[in-house]
């Protein structure tokens, strides 16, 4: 592979990432908050240190996350089962309601611009979703080993 097009697709990603997650201000939350309710959501109640290795964020600053969506009323704290010091946090009805419109915006968003690409364009990016949900699939294992 060319070192070139492969820090070209890295950078894209990245870019890319970072535009849909400027489209959770809408709902008064950072793009922190917003990828943390959206992994509670998707995953579950998740722990604490789950959601620490999950979002790569220091302790502290998770702490503040979850504080703020549970002063929100959008997550709320769980005992954790397995370890009686530990908590979890799960969703709440508000918080699937804010996620599934930030959920809605950003599809929007992306729907949006691919309506402004040239038809083809659209077409070959769609075609493109199984090797782009393979390639995270294969970051996602390389991670954890």
């Amino acid at each position: 592979m060319d070192a070139e097009d492969v820090s070209r697709l890295r950078a894209v990603i990245f870019r890319l990432a970072r535009q849909l997650n400027a489209t959770s201000t809408g709902e008064g939350l950072t793009p922190t908050q917003a990828s943390v309710l959206g992994l509670v959501s998707f995953r579950g109640p998740l722990g604490l240190a789950d959601l620490i290795e999950l979002e790569g964020l220091n302790p502290t600053m998770l702490s503040r996350v979850v504080r703020k969506l549970e002063d929100d009323a959008l997550i709320r704290r769980l005992p954790d089962p397995s370890d009686l010091r530990a908590v979890r946090v799960e969703i709440t009805p508000e918080g699937a309601l804010v996620n599934d419109r930030i959920r809605g915006l950003r599809t929007q968003a992306v729907s949006d611009c691919l309506d402004r690409l040239p038809d083809q364009m659209g077409k070959q990016l769609l075609a493109a979703l199984p090797a782009l949900e393979s390639l995270e699939e294969e970051l996602k294992s390389a991670r954890s080993t």
